[in-house]
């Protein structure tokens, strides 16, 4: 693509192009990131890179300054100019913080954004808006050991307890191999936020002062990998030489972090990867890179980059005898879609990234002519006094996605609920409650 200057404005010191290409500045980067390091190491610059080519630059390349876990992407127009785009990877925390001060344009996030950030952050417009919030991709938490180590599972209760230090030895959890050696992510990092929120703060419990600390990912899981006694947490990514063991979480079954129970958000420790963009923000490259990660370049980058894309897929599901007899009969006659519809917290209504995967299943749905009594709702909740309440709250959550399918022209099949049966977290704490409160799409 050439790209052909035709305008200069002088207020906003940009460059405009042609009138498929984005504006070009004078002086100084066209887009800071801030935050992930989980998402800045190397799915935030594979994104950039992808929107760069979409914009039709040339030579372009990554080039890394002194300071560490900072890249700057570069490309080039025909004319010659060079393109920048920055992004610093210190921790979630930090882009947040770069938003408020104005060095960041915006930030990423490997977890949802903190009551106290919105509220600091206020004055920049609704950062939970749909177009603010924007999930780009999902994650699991790996939970990783030294491939030596014979240990295949263990629960959540488990975990924060030898994260707290309260298990000193592999012994305790009929495992071998003596003192337990923790790693873990630094306080600035989303992964330990997450990991935090979802095993530690959840039973009561802080992390160990005897825990090695990383910033960088990759340093983290190697360490694990050369540590016959270590364990660690990790982004799905950057499992690498390590060994990755099932989670369980209250009564769901122990799940390995696979990219089907990931895409889904089934896995006990799956988690969002975000992009925050301010509602009043002015930058042409912020508005567009989040549009492209939401794309299906941008989430075949996702895939690509080791973390799992929102791209809908169906599956197959093996029956088992844990599962109620109106599932299994389904699993034998249908296929499940890699989506699993949410809601807000406290809310009938669907979160942000339930918005966003509403038109990837419908288009899944038309491209593969499943508009006419081929889609099946099954709703689920959390645990309830009354099971018929369960029940009827299930439904009516599998009525609500119903609502928004019809309205674009689908003939639904079935809709079901099947109360609190089949929990894939915890109901003693709120967040594993929205997780168990879910909507499955399947397709005959």
């Amino acid at each position: 693509m050439t790209l052909r200057v035709l305008c200069v404005f002088l207020l906003s010191g940009w460059l405009s192009v042609s009138a498929a290409a984005l504006p070009i500045p004078e002086n100084g980067p066209a887009l800071r990131i801030q935050g992930s390091n989980t998402i800045g190491a190397e799915l935030g610059p594979a994104l950039v890179e992808g929107l760069l080519q979409e914009q039709g630059l040339l030579k372009i390349h990554r080039e890394t300054p002194d300071t560490a876990n900072e890249q700057r992407i570069v490309g080039q127009t025909a004319q010659g100019q060079r393109v920048i785009i920055e992004v610093a990877a210190h921790g979630s925390s930090t882009g947040f913080a770069a938003l408020k001060n104005a060095s960041a344009d915006l930030a990423a996030s490997s977890r949802e954004i903190k009551d106290s950030e919105l509220l600091a952050l206020q004055t920049l417009g609704d950062l939970k808006s749909p177009a603010a919030e924007q999930v780009i991709a999902i994650d699991g938490l790996a939970i990783i050991l030294n491939p030596a180590n014979p240990l295949q599972q263990l629960n959540t209760e488990q975990l924060a307890r030898i994260f707290a230090g309260e298990v000193k030895t592999w012994e305790e959890l009929g495992s071998r191999g003596g003192a337990i050696h923790l790693y873990a992510r630094d306080d600035q990092s989303g992964t330990y936020d997450t990991f935090k929120e979802l095993v530690l703060s959840r039973r009561g419990k802080s992390l160990s002062s005897a825990a090695k600390r990383f910033e960088s990912s990759e340093q983290l899981s190697d360490a694990v990998s050369a540590d016959p006694q270590g364990i660690g947490f990790i982004g799905l990514p950057y499992v690498r030489q390590a060994k990755a063991v099932a989670i369980a979480d209250g009564a769901s079954q122990a799940m390995l972090p696979l990219n089907s129970l990931i895409a889904t958000e089934d896995y006990p420790l799956s988690r969002r990867l975000f992009f925050y963009l301010p509602p009043g923000s002015q930058n042409p490259w912020a508005q567009a890179l989040a549009r492209f990660a939401q794309s299906q370049g941008g989430q075949a980058i996702v895939a690509t980059s080791g973390f799992v894309s929102q791209t809908v897929q169906a599956m197959s599901v093996t029956p088992n005898a844990l599962m109620p007899e109106g599932y299994q009969s389904l699993s034998r006659h249908a296929q499940r879609l890699t989506v699993n519809f949410r809601f807000a917290e406290g809310s009938a209504s669907l979160d942000n990234k339930a918005r966003q995967d509403l038109a990837r299943v419908l288009d899944y749905i038309k491209r593969n002519g499943k508009t006419e009594r081929a889609v099946t709702l099954v709703g689920f909740g959390d645990l309830k006094d009354d099971p018929a309440r369960a029940d009827l709250l299930s439904k009516l959550r599998a009525m609500a996605v119903r609502r928004e399918l019809v309205k674009n022209g689908v003939v639904m099949r079935e809709v079901r609920g099947f109360g609190a049966l089949m929990p894939v977290a915890t109901n003693s704490a709120d967040e594993g409650r929205i997780k168990n409160r879910r909507v499955e799409v399947w397709v005959y």
